[in-house]
């Protein structure tokens, strides 16, 4: 599913220099995207550079080439993706002192997954643009090109089936981050990606807690009109009450949030969160308020 990530391009926006304080910056496509096309993670990165002159964006390309870096928004292993961004990002000399992240819907929870498993070299700032923090119970919008399409169709069929078996867990980016409310116990145990960095495994990870506080600002960008994400709300972190899919409640009504797991509460009360919306679409914004409020706030 090709995601276009649609820009009013008004590029006499002035400039910004880098300063000693300027960090560099490192971004992650979404689901059927990849690093480099023009339209997309290719115009962000033109954007950023042609705003914050000299700046240095790293967009991270997964598998090695193209090819393998659109398919891995489907088929390659969540934590696989994750460990393969760590050694980019640990050994590009220009990131050893710290890097500002940007995530573009699901590259919004991988990159998050770098902040708490791969704490150096540090990320200061992390931006999700329609991040589905708390998972998705919901796979809607197939988009309209045929080759496309299929792959869509393909994918809800698979998670309808059965999202937490063995193999469709390993195989599967979607199934990685499929929340199923209505079996939170299921979820909780099988789920191997999302219910991992968000701390619900019986045992806790200390360091995802420790490692995500880290973080300067933490920003996340909802798309009001969004028809990719189910619910939306989860990328404010917000999600269904558990045991049934109707009753969604915000971030701090959820036990994530009450008991910390992943140290939100913390962060929230540092002033370190950041709840911003957009009314359109699914990564719809305009140059304008992606430089003032982004580039301008928690990049330069």
């Amino acid at each position: 599913m090709r995601l276009l990530i649609f820009l009013t391009l008004t590029f006499g926006s002035s400039l910004s220099q880098v300063s000693n304080t300027t960090k560099p910056l490192v971004i992650w496509h979404g689901m059927g995207d990849t690093c480099c096309y023009p339209f997309s993670m290719g115009r962000i990165k033109k954007i950023v550079e042609k705003h914050v002159h000299g700046i240095y964006v790293h967009s991270l390309m997964i598998g090695g080439n193209i090819v393998r870096d659109e398919e891995s928004g489907f088929f390659i292993n969540s934590n696989e993706q994750v460990e393969d961004a760590c050694q980019q990002i640990s050994s590009d000399p220009k990131l050893q002192e710290g890097y500002h992240a940007m995530g573009f819907s699901q590259g919004s929870q991988f990159l998050r997954a770098v902040a708490q498993r791969c704490p150096h070299p540090p990320m200061h700032n992390l931006v999700s643009f329609g991040g589905q923090h708390q998972g998705i119970f919901g796979f809607p919008s197939c988009p309209r090109e045929p080759e496309d399409s299929r792959v869509c169709e393909y994918v809800r069929r698979i998670l309808n089936y059965g999202a937490y078996t063995k193999l469709i867990q390993d195989g599967l980016v979607q199934a990685q981050y499929w929340h199923d409310p209505l079996h939170e116990d299921v979820y909780r145990v099988k789920n191997i990606f999302i219910a991992d960095i968000n701390n619900e495994k019986a045992v806790k990870n200390k360091s995802y807690r420790e490692n995500l506080m880290k973080l300067e600002n933490f920003v996340m960008v909802k798309f009001l009109r969004d028809s990719m994400v189910v619910p939306i709300e989860s990328e404010w972190f917000g999600f269904y009450l558990p045991g049934q899919d109707e009753v969604v409640v915000p971030m701090n009504e959820t036990q994530l949030y009450k008991e910390d797991w992943i140290g939100l509460k913390s962060m929230d009360e540092a002033g370190k969160l950041h709840f911003l919306s957009v009314d359109g679409d699914h990564l719809q914004f305009d140059t304008d308020w992606f430089l003032k409020e982004i580039v301008d706030n928690f990049v330069v």
